[in-house]
């Protein structure tokens, strides 16, 4: 059982869940209802941003947009997934998005968290939302639509910058 459940572990993305030695002496099913319950939590999440972006699919790009009906651009079409998905209210930049959260590794990228880009001479100036397999779905530019990408194309593996994690609690604070 417990290699099983590593398994279904690693296929959710989930590649490490501290436990400490309380927990390991834990009845096992207990225990593996604990580990169950944060990767449910987990998924569900990452299934309700992924859902509401893809939704989103074909909406028009307009800089400064934040709504579907007007048109979206990059940190308008995240902000509004976050809000509509999970009532997570983000702040109106890609800059001030990238000081949220926890920063991840490019290897350790789950859906759900946000993928930054330098597409106008300056960092974090583009944003969107991984979508796992090295795709993310973003408002790329004027005369463009949302759409899903590869992060793997060569002009975003060259303008990369970086990827938070936003927690579930996370709020925007205008103070940071």
């Amino acid at each position: 059982m417990p290699f099983a459940l590593a398994v279904a572990l690693c296929a959710q993305g989930v590649h490490a869940v501290e436990v400490d030695e309380a927990q390991l002496q834990e009845a096992p099913t207990k225990l593996h209802t604990r580990i169950l319950s944060r990767v449910t939590s987990f998924t569900d999440r990452a299934a309700n941003l992924a859902v509401e972006a893809m939704s989103l699919i074909g909406i028009h790009y307009r800089r400064g947009g934040t709504s579907p009906q007007n048109g979206l651009d990059c940190s308008g079409l995240v902000r509004y997934v976050f809000r509509e998905a999970n009532g997570t209210e983000l702040p109106r930049t890609s800059a001030e998005m990238s000081k949220l959260g926890e920063q991840v590794d490019k290897n350790q990228l789950q859906p759900g968290d946000l993928v930054f880009f330098n597409t106008l001479k300056r960092t974090f100036s583009h944003v969107g939302i991984y979508l796992g397999d090295n795709k993310f779905i973003h408002a790329p530019s004027p005369g463009g639509a949302v759409r899903i990408e590869s992060m793997d194309l060569a002009y975003w593996k060259a303008r990369f910058n970086g990827a938070r994690r936003i927690p579930e609690d996370q709020q925007a604070d205008p103070a940071k």
